[in-house]
């Protein structure tokens, strides 16, 4: 049996999910850490608006901090950050560049860079608008894990100098996603944040429908949509929807809607947290389209791609009830194959290690 290692993770957040998909990988992630032996510690900057909505306060898994300052942050861990085997820094870390900076001065073993924004971050860093890692850092870590997989991967070793750049998708947890039985109540709903660059896609795919069939029931849950996004009679909002209500919320959709980001859907190889959850659920996805998503669901089989509206009537108003549910029961069985958050956890222990052997 290999030996237990210690890590050290600086990230967003593991303690709210509020307007984030950072606290529902990283949650899964250490939590198969821990059960792998291993010993882990995550460090949260104590932001006012997830300290005001924090659905897991203490998690059950490692040992989780908090701090107020970059000061406070290494007068506090400084120790910690300096004794663990391996180090890893996540996208949108408040004052990112000046945390890698100090951790790797005062690093002796390897650093590694977590991106749970890829696309984001590389547009970013071409506009100079990345806040949180900078185009000289990248080479400076030992590993760069990614979001997004597929030619991405060869462009930041090639254009922007890293090390080793390896995908870590996001994974589910199927303890906590699984079908249940409940009443349909929704044709098709959709679970994200706004996104301008998301909400032509979700007007097109879901808003427009629910326009057209105004007999039927659609949802969405998510926060930040501004006023002057409009939604019709028949498409209920929610606000904010806690990781523990979203089991509940794919089982009571016929159909559940993934939209991908601009930035992701433009490089593709970039599924969503919420593609596996749905997947996991049994819950039968329709889905914008992007390089790379075959690799992950087998379109017809697994997932519906769909381009405009007619696409999503048409797969609304015909297709047969028992292929319905078998698309979502296929789907969840290659989630359960291929997508788990154990499965991320021992992709990632693998590769931290045959960095650690080459050290």
């Amino acid at each position: 049996m290999a030996s237990a290692l210690s890590y050290v993770f600086l990230g967003l957040s593991i303690t709210s999910s509020w307007g984030n998909g950072h606290a529902t990988t990283y949650r899964g992630l250490l939590r198969e850490l821990v059960a792998r032996g291993h010993d882990v510690t995550f460090l949260e900057r104590n932001l006012p608006f997830y300290e005001a909505n924090r659905d897991l306060p203490r998690p059950p898994y490692g040992k989780t901090r908090l701090y107020e300052s970059l000061d406070e942050l290494f007068e506090r861990f400084e120790g910690e950050i300096r004794r663990a085997d391996f180090v890893v820094i996540g996208s949108y870390v408040p004052d990112g560049i000046a945390v890698a900076e100090r951790v790797l001065a005062i690093r002796r073993g390897p650093v590694a860079f977590y991106d749970i924004d890829t696309p984001v971050t590389l547009q970013g860093i071409r506009d100079g608008t990345t806040a949180y890692v900078s185009k000289e850092l990248i080479g400076r870590f030992e590993l760069y894990l990614s979001f997004t997989g597929g030619p991405t991967l060869r462009t930041l070793e090639t254009e922007y100098g890293a090390k080793r750049a390896r995908a870590l998708y996001c994974g589910v947890d199927p303890e906590l996603y699984f079908p249940e039985s409940r009443p349909i109540e929704y044709e098709l709903g959709y679970l994200g944040t706004y996104s301008e660059d998301r909400q032509g896609t979700l007007n097109r795919l879901l808003l427009e429908p629910a326009r057209i069939r105004r007999e039927k029931a659609f949802i969405v849950a998510g926060a930040q949509y501004p006023d002057d996004v409009v939604f019709p009679p028949n498409v209920e909002h929610v606000v904010h929807l806690p990781p523990a209500e979203h089991r509940a919320f794919y089982g009571s959709q016929r159909f559940t809607l993934n939209v991908t980001r601009e930035a992701m859907r433009r490089l593709g190889y970039s599924p969503s947290v919420r593609l596996f959850e749905a997947a996991a659920c049994a819950t039968p996805i329709v889905s914008d389209t992007w390089p790379g998503i075959e690799t992950f669901f087998e379109p017809g089989r697994e997932i519906l791609l769909v381009n405009g509206t007619e696409d999503v009537l048409r797969a609304l108003d015909t297709m047969p009830e028992g292929e319905r549910i078998a698309i979502g029961r296929r789907a969840r069985e290659r989630v359960l194959r291929e997508h788990t958050s154990a499965h991320r956890a021992e992709t990632f222990e693998r590769l931290t290690r045959l960095v650690l052997d080459k050290a």
